[in-house]
């Protein structure tokens, strides 16, 4: 089928994607434990600056500030009656920023979890996630995504509700889950786990890969175990800019854009195609991403000790595939944040 994000695919070897959302929206304001998704419509001048910000450091292609837009979430804020006004201006504000650049600049509708655990461990049925995915990708889709974005994905069961409900909405879509317990997904999901998993879907995804975790050099590692799976398939790479830290009250992350410099020409040399960043990652990381992707030939496929030396240690020995347990790694190679 084809769609904005496939033709820009077919004329470009990398695209550059988003940074955080969460972050920058902190930095504008939100307050923690309110719903970023309700500023669509409380602060929309807000959420311009959110997207306009990636677009002008050299964005390709933005997420929507949507992530919690789903009836489980917008429950614990009395809006489950808002999910389609949420998403619709979400996206509306997005193709508005997206059209005004210039240039082509994909809007990806984005999709969290649920924030219910799947039956038969939860209560979460199949039936009502992808009820709940469908409500929101029909929002979404009336704003004007070019693509569905489901992410920081832990389980198989939503990640496959989640493409039951693209399809049901005829949309397009991408897809990343989140591996942040020794190279596995929080549900035990390793890299080869997601690329035969994604391998079997009946409405297959543009491109799928890994978001957040527990740094850029684990989830490079990751990027390498999908990539010995997946054949041909566009991957996805987005990182957190370094390490969380507890400081004064308030979270920051220590990757300098320098660091998501390097990380960013090291996600290309393992196979990744649409390369951006997570928590952490800011306009000034993006502009510093975009210089190195432009700036530095491709490469060969690095080393596990290329990763740890320019990006620093694996938070665990295991990447999972090993069928290992969660031991801790030697820190190794050098910081850079």
């Amino acid at each position: 089928m084809a769609n904005a994000l496939t033709k820009l695919l077919e004329t470009r070897d990398w695209l550059l994607a988003d940074g955080a959302t969460g972050t920058n929206l902190f930095n504008l304001g939100l307050e923690a434990g309110d719903a970023p998704e309700m500023w669509n419509v409380d602060k929309p001048e807000n959420i311009r600056t959110l997207y306009k910000g990636a677009v002008d450091a050299g964005s390709d292609l933005f997420l929507t500030n949507t992530f919690g837009g789903n009836a489980s979430r917008l429950k614990l804020h009395n809006a489950v009656d808002q999910v389609h006004e949420l998403n619709r201006v979400g996206a509306a504000i997005g193709r508005d920023i997206a059209d005004a650049s210039g240039r082509t600049v994909i809007v990806a509708g984005s999709v969290g979890p649920t924030g219910d655990i799947m039956s038969p461990m939860g209560t979460l049925t199949h039936k009502i996630a992808v009820e709940m995915f469908h409500e929101q990708a029909e929002g979404l889709k009336a704003g004007g995504a070019d693509v569905l974005w489901v992410e920081t994905i832990s389980a198989p069961e939503e990640f496959r509700a989640a493409a039951e409900a693209f399809a049901l909405a005829d949309m397009p879509w991408c897809g990343t889950m989140s591996f942040d317990t020794a190279g596995r997904t929080m549900m035990g999901l390793t890299s080869t786990d997601m690329a035969k998993m994604v391998g079997k879907l009946d409405h297959q995804p543009i491109g799928y890969g890994a978001n957040c975790g527990v740094g850029a050099s684990d989830l490079l590692r990751t990027i390498l175990g999908i990539a010995e799976h997946s054949g041909d398939a566009t991957l996805i790479s987005k990182g957190n800019a370094g390490i969380p830290k507890y400081h004064d009250g308030h979270i920051h992350y220590d990757g300098t854009p320098a660091l998501m410099g390097d990380y960013a020409v090291l996600a290309r040399n393992c196979g990744a195609r649409i390369i951006g960043g997570c928590c952490g990652t800011t306009p000034e990381h993006l502009v510093a991403m975009r210089a190195a992707l432009e700036n530095t030939p491709k490469g060969p496929k690095p080393s596990p000790e290329d990763i740890t030396t320019a990006l620093g240690g694996f938070s665990s020995v295991s990447d999972g595939t090993d069928g290992a347990g969660p031991v801790r790694a030697p820190r190794r190679g050098r910081r850079k944040g």
